[in-house]
C-alpha cells in the first residue's frame, strides 16, 4: 500500500517531486515501556537531522502513511511545525482504550499526530467514527479507498473447463487466518456443487489447515506460497475467490481478485465492506451453511455469476485504482496549498 501511495503521489497531474526522506522506523510490536521510551530519543534525533536537509526549505506539505498505537508518527509534527507546511496523515487511526495499557506513551503519540494534522485520509469505515470524535476544529476528513498499484485492469477471468474452481490466498498462520480457513473448512461441508479449491500461501500453521481440508481429499489442492504473475494466473482461471476475511483491516487481495472479474464471497465485516463491491457477495458472520449458500448460488447459475464478473470489474475501475486515488490526493494537497498562501 505504501509502495502505491508513493506512485499515486508521483501521477498527480501537478507532476510533484516526491522524497521518501527517511527510513526511520516507529513499531513497537510488544508493548514495551523501555523500547517506547529509546524509539522516541531516536526520533528526536532523526527529526533534527531531517530539518538539517537542504532540500527541507523546499518541502511544501508532508505526508505519514499509517500512523496507529504500535507505530505513531514520530517526526511529522515536528518536522511540519518547523517548516510551517501542511501535515497530512493518510490511514491513521485513533484508539482511546490504548492511553491506558502498555502502549500507552505511543498511543499517546498517535493521538498527538492526529490532532496535528491538517487533513487525514481514512481507508475503511472502521476507523471513520473514532476520527469524527477526535476531530480538530480546521481539520479535514477524506475517505481514501483502497486501491490497486496499477492504471488499469488486468484481462479478464476466463474460468476452466473442469469443475468450478475455488481460489483462496491467504497465509497459513495462527490466529485470524485460520480462524477464515476453519470457518471456509466448514462452509464446504454444506456446499452441494462439485468444485476444486486452490489454496495459495504458506506458514506456520500448514499442518493444521492442511487436516481441516483433508476430508475432501483430491478435491483440494495446497499450491504454497506462489509470485505475483503466478497468483494472477491462478485468479484468471479460477470462478470464485473464497475467503471470509476474520478481522481483516481490509484486504488488498479482495481488489485484486475482483480486477480479474473474480467474483468475491466473504463475510460482512467491517474492512472487508469496504472493498467487495456489488459483484460481491458479502454473508453474515459465523454462518457457514448462508456461506456455502451463496458460494453454490453463484456457481449453479452461470448468467447470475457473469454479471457478476462484469461488476466486479466495474467496481474496482471506478474506485479502487491508482488514478482515482491521485485524483484524491491532488485536489486536497491543492486545497491545503491554496489556504497557506
Amino acid at each position: 500500500m505504501a509502495q502505491g501511495l508513493m506512485a499515486a503521489l508521483m501521477g498527480m497531474s501537478s507532476t510533484p517531486k516526491v522524497d521518501l526522506v527517511s527510513e526511520f522506523r516507529s513499531r513497537d510490536g510488544a508493548g514495551d515501556a523501555t523500547v517506547q521510551r529509546k524509539i522516541l530519543a531516536a526520533a528526536a534525533q532523526e527529526a533534527d537531522r531531517i530539518l538539517q536537509l537542504p532540500q527541507a526549505q523546499d518541502w511544501q506539505i508532508w505526508v505519514t502513511y499509517h500512523n496507529y498505537y504500535k507505530a505513531p508518527d514520530l517526526l511529522g509534527p515536528q518536522i511540519t511545525r518547523a517548516l510551517k507546511i501542511p501535515y497530512v496523515l493518510i490511514e491513521a487511526s485513533r484508539s482511546p482504550k490504548r492511553l491506558y495499557g502498555p502502549w500507552a506513551e505511543f498511543a499517546k503519540q498517535a493521538e498527538a499526530a492526529c490532532d496535528a494534522a491538517d487533513s487525514i485520509f481514512y481507508m475503511t469505515d472502521r476507523d471513520k467514527p473514532a476520527l469524527i470524535a477526535g476531530q480538530t476544529q480546521a481539520q479535514s476528513l477524506l475517505n481514501l479507498p483502497p486501491f490497486l498499484n496499477r492504471d488499469s485492469l488486468p484481462e479478464t477471468t476466463i474460468g476452466n473447463d473442469g469443475p468450478p474452481v475455488l481460489l483462496v490466498v491467504g497465509m497459513l498462520r495462527e490466529g485470524d487466518k485460520l480462524a477464515s480457513y476453519e470457518l471456509l473448512a466448514d462452509t464446504l461441508h454444506h456446499s452441494k456443487t462439485q468444485w476444486q479449491l486452490h489454496v495459495v500461501g504458506d506458514g506456520s500453521a500448514q499442518t493444521r489447515v492442511q487436516e481441516l481440508f483433508a476430508p475432501f481429499g483430491a478435491r483440494v489442492r495446497f499450491l504454497g506460497q506462489l509470485s505475483g504473475a503466478e497468483v494472477a494466473d491462478q485468479m484468471a482461471h479460477a470462478n470464485l475467490f473464497v475467503w471470509p476475511g476474520v478481522n481483516e483491516a481490509f484486504g488488498m487481495v479482495y481488489l485484486e481478485a475482483q480486477s480479474h472479474g473474480l467474483p468475491v464471497v466473504a463475510q460482512d465485516r467491517p474492512g472487508v465492506r469496504d472493498v467487495v463491491g456489488a459483484g460481491g457477495v458479502l454473508v453474515p458472520l459465523g454462518q457457514p451453511q448462508e456461506f456455502a449458500a451463496a458460494v453454490d448460488a453463484l456457481l449453479l447459475d452461470r448468467k447470475r455469476w457473469k454479471l457478476a464478473q462484469i461488476a466486479a470489474r466495474d467496481y474496482i475501475t471506478k474506485n479502487h485504482l491508482r488514478p482515482a486515488a491521485s485524483l484524491k490526493l491532488e485536489q486536497e494537497f491543492q486545497r491545503l496549498l491554496r489556504e497557506r498562501k
